[in-house]
């Protein structure tokens, strides 16, 4: 899933929850269990962000140089 329909799915999420709220009321459940779908996807686009981080110079350095000593990798 890509970071903008993540985006576009909380932006939807967000306007079913205020109106589950507005219907059902501010302390129901329903209106409780709408704000935790919320959160969740916010918590995934947020991961998703994490996931694709920059390298570091290190990273970088090794994608350059992978016979380097200090980029080498040992498998048993």
């Amino acid at each position: 899933m890509s970071n903008s329909n993540i985006e576009e799915q909380i932006k939807q999420e967000r306007e079913q929850a205020r109106a589950v709220c507005d219907s059902k009321g501010a302390e129901s459940g329903e209106c409780a269990a709408a704000w935790d779908a919320v959160e969740e996807l916010q918590a995934e686009a947020s991961h998703q962000r994490q996931k694709h981080h920059q390298k570091s110079p290190f990273e970088q350095y090794c994608d350059n140089n992978p016979e380097a000593p200090e980029c080498r990798v040992y498998e048993d």
